[in-house]
């Protein structure tokens, strides 16, 4: 395929994450464009279970990527990001297990419902976005790199981004926030889409919590790749922020796509991270 049509998906991973564009002028795509193709690669796998409405066709679109990655060892595959992965080194030193378990994992959870509480919601997040962290960390330190931060960081990241989606999702069967918030809040499902007092204190008692577990995060082992250092610094401020402010539903959305001086600090600060880890 052309390098338009690879451009395309990196162009959809930015359109989610565009503060990950700073973070481009510190992993250059001539040098390390597997890292790249890798963050496009798990935003394809993320629209597929998070943004196709129908679950069969969700796991049609799944299941055509279990294909890709059990043969792309052999063959070098035949989606573009696949090729770019597979013509280096590393993907064929990984296993092929630790490319199928995110797929997998997207699959198992196609159809779940709304957690009971946020313990529960971070366990669920974390069959996806644990597997999805395995493998990234596994990419960018080796196969014998701690993934325990990585996953926790990939699944708080997930959390904050569905309540930037709490309106748009709120006909869904998975909300973003968890049944005991919304009974504690009084709060229905309808109740989500409009603005009110109770949906404001719901939405700052899960900042709340997010804010709390990423602190713990930060305490367990395990390099972050560059593209996920930023994520994580992004989202910890956003989440800071957003729970102190008047409207936190309006702050997060500002904050989301800002960029700026901010942004670029920590994009260095997570570039150098990276560096000390493997250099």
């Amino acid at each position: 395929m052309s390098d338009t049509a690879l451009q395309s998906y990196i162009d959809k991973w930015l359109a989610v994450q565009p503060q990950q564009r700073i973070a481009l002028a510190f992993v250059d795509p001539k040098t390390y464009p597997g890292h790249i193709a890798l963050a496009a690669l798990e935003q394809e796998w993320l629209a597929a279970a998070y943004g196709i409405r129908e679950p069969h066709v969700a796991a049609t679109k799944l299941n055509w990527w279990a294909e890709e990655l059990s043969g792309a060892a052999a063959s070098g595959g035949r989606h573009p990001l696949t090729q770019v992965l597979f013509d280096d080194d590393r993907a064929q030193a990984l296993p092929a297990e630790r490319w199928m378990a995110p797929v997998l994992a997207a699959m198992a959870q196609l159809e779940e419902g709304t957690a009971a509480d946020f313990p529960a919601q971070l366990a669920a997040g974390s069959m996806l976005h644990g597997a999805i962290a395995e493998l990234e960390t596994a990419w960018w330190f080796g196969d014998d790199a701690s993934a325990a931060r990585a996953a926790r960081v990939a699944t708080l990241s997930h959390l904050l981004f569905s309540l930037l989606r709490l309106e748009e999702d709120a006909e869904r069967d998975r909300l973003a926030l968890p049944m005991a918030r919304l009974a504690r809040h009084g709060l229905s499902r309808n109740e989500l889409r409009t603005a009110s007092p109770a949906r404001q204190e719901a939405i700052r008692a899960q900042l709340d919590d997010l804010h709390a577990a990423w602190r713990e995060a930060d305490r367990l082992p395990g390099p972050l790749s560059a593209f996920r250092g930023l994520e994580s610094r992004h989202g910890r401020t956003l989440v800071g922020k957003a729970r102190k402010a008047a409207d936190p539903l309006a702050a997060l959305r500002q904050g989301q796509r800002r960029q700026g001086p901010a942004v670029a600090w920590q994009a260095w600060q997570a570039a150098r991270s990276w560096r000390k880890q493997v250099d």
